[in-house]
């Protein structure tokens, strides 16, 4: 006779152990609830009630009267940012700033992963990936004084190239400066995600790929990619949805009076409408535009994704 208990035995001990845990949970629920109580109070404060704010979209917003005392204009501020001559402009600059960021700097990380999963050395992959965490970490104002100064008429950059440009005062180099410099920032920290998911290839398909012959290119296709995929897909929808969300205090801070051609974008133009000249309800309504195009971005991107992928998207 075997001693291992049967298959049955074990489907019952778990079905018994989950029992215990509904009872046990049902008993101390008050434990439950202190913990759970800071979190949703947390969420329900920061995240759900501020949401009543936009309501100040559809109002001639006064500070002393209030959401509830202010007058109610419905849709007259969507339809004056629409009707602006300016619109255009700024929808543009935000659009091409967003889109070249995404082609640019998506695929950055991911083959920033790749590079580092061939490094078989521990002590040196580590050492290089504290190198390319360590901008991450670098605040943004600071960066972006980093990056005058380097690309002042004095800088380092114009000292390499025998020059003396002023690059900040130029509309044509502000969307490459603004990107290159975020790629060097963030590149690093990003590839974190992939570098985990890499972990997951099968190092036996690997090896059999070397055996066979398949170069590293091949290898990538076919050992490596497959275990990303997934995660790369996710993170496209996801970017894909804040691409109308450009970071406001670096475009803000590279800004000047010569670039604003191209640099003057929808996040700083509510920043000065709302809180430098006062005007609340414009800029709310002008924020919450951009947020239903983030919005509907990501519903359809997810669409798509979900046509190509076998159904499999973010939900």
């Amino acid at each position: 006779m075997s001693n291992e208990p049967s298959v049955g035995t074990q489907a019952a001990g778990g079905g018994g152990k989950l029992h215990s845990t509904m009872v046990y949970m049902r008993q101390h629920w008050q434990l439950y609830a202190l913990f759970i109580m800071p979190a949703f109070l947390l969420t329900v404060i920061f995240r759900y009630l501020p949401m009543g704010g936009v309501l100040i979209a559809f109002e001639e917003y006064n500070p002393f009267g209030g959401i509830l005392g202010s007058e109610w204009v419905g849709f007259a501020h969507f339809q004056r940012f629409l009707s602006s001559p300016d619109f255009m402009r700024y929808l543009l600059n935000t659009i091409k700033l967003s889109v070249y960021g995404l082609l640019w700097g998506f695929p950055a990380p991911i083959l920033l992963a790749f590079l580092l999963n061939r490094i078989l050395s521990t002590q040196v992959k580590q050492r290089i990936q504290l190198v390319l965490y360590m901008p991450n970490f670098i605040s943004v104002i600071v960066l972006c004084g980093i990056v005058r100064i380097l690309l002042s008429p004095t800088g380092l950059v114009n000292m390499l190239l025998g020059t003396n440009w002023n690059f900040m005062t130029m509309p044509a180099a502000f969307r490459t400066i603004y990107i290159a410099s975020g790629i060097w920032q963030g590149a690093g920290w990003s590839s974190i995600i992939y570098t985990a998911a890499l972990s997951n290839a099968s190092k036996d398909l690997k090896e059999a790929a070397v055996i066979d012959g398949a170069n590293i290119i091949q290898q990538i296709r076919a050992v490596e990619w497959p275990a990303i995929r997934d995660t790369v897909l996710i993170q496209f929808i996801m970017s894909v949805g804040n691409i109308m969300s450009v970071g406001f205090e670096k475009a803000y801070a590279l800004q000047t009076d010569l670039n604003l051609a191209t640099s003057e974008i929808i996040s700083t133009y509510v920043y000065k409408v709302g809180l430098l000249d006062g005007n609340y309800g414009f800029s709310t309504a002008v924020g919450l535009f951009n947020t239903v195009i983030n919005v509907i971005l990501l519903i359809s991107m997810n669409k798509i994704v979900q046509r190509m992928n076998d159904g499999k998207g973010i939900y």
